[in-house]
């Protein structure tokens, strides 16, 4: 555990990566926010005129250091799914504190695409703008998730939540929790520009094939 926490604390003591890695992030999020604006639009008429609610759904995720930030995604189920979230949990397909379900009754016919495509997470841009995450890092759990995790499992917070990471590119639902978070601390083990750099782009290639998205 103290290896973790010291390689943590090394990467982010390294001034010219912590520079640079949010002279990315700040940089590429607004760009992508800018030449997907068309995306966005269409998308947010593609919600309203299916499901009649907000466009956006925010919810509490943890991040860096356990604070809590709103995360941004757009919305892909129906207004009252989280009521409806009880009704279900006997056909919880994931394990840990995670709640997954493949065909899950809850999501229109609009999210069943945005989610596939991973078009779904691109709101996620603005919390990079914000600070509050960054293009690479551990993906960050919703509250009451992370707050079921072991004090090993929550070394993911040392670092700045993600909207990819090596889970991404590895399986992403298909993944268990424990490889999710192995793969979070090996990542922050070996933070580099040029890792954040190779899972960017294996990103796009996963988005493309839709490989363990539901």
């Amino acid at each position: 555990m103290a290896e973790i926490a010291n390689c943590a604390v090394q990467a982010e003591s390294r001034l010219f990566y912590h520079i640079c890695k949010r002279i990315m992030d700040v940089v590429c999020s607004a760009a992508a926010l800018a030449v997907l604006s068309p995306i966005f639009l269409a998308v947010a008429v593609a919600i309203k005129l299916e499901d009649k609610g907000p466009v956006i759904f925010t919810q509490n995720r943890t991040g860096k250091d356990g604070k809590v930030f709103r995360m941004y995604k757009f919305r892909s189920m129906y207004v009252d799914a989280e009521k409806r979230r009880s009704e279900l949990l006997a056909r919880n397909e994931a394990d840990g504190p995670l709640f997954k379900i493949a065909d899950d009754p809850r999501v229109t016919k609009v999210g069943r695409f945005i989610r596939r495509t991973s078009i779904d997470e691109l709101p996620q841009l603005v919390n990079i703008l914000k600070g509050e995450m960054s293009i690479v890092g551990p993906r960050p759990l919703v509250t009451y998730e992370q707050n079921q995790c072991t004090e090993y499992q929550a070394q993911r917070l040392l670092v700045k939540p993600g909207l990819t990471c090596i889970w991404q590119v590895s399986g992403r639902s298909d993944t268990s929790f424990d490889e999710l978070i192995e793969m979070d601390l090996e990542y922050i083990r070996n933070q580099s520009l040029w890792l954040d750099i190779k899972l960017i782009l294996k990103t796009v290639v996963v988005v493309f094939t839709h490989k363990g998205a539901y």
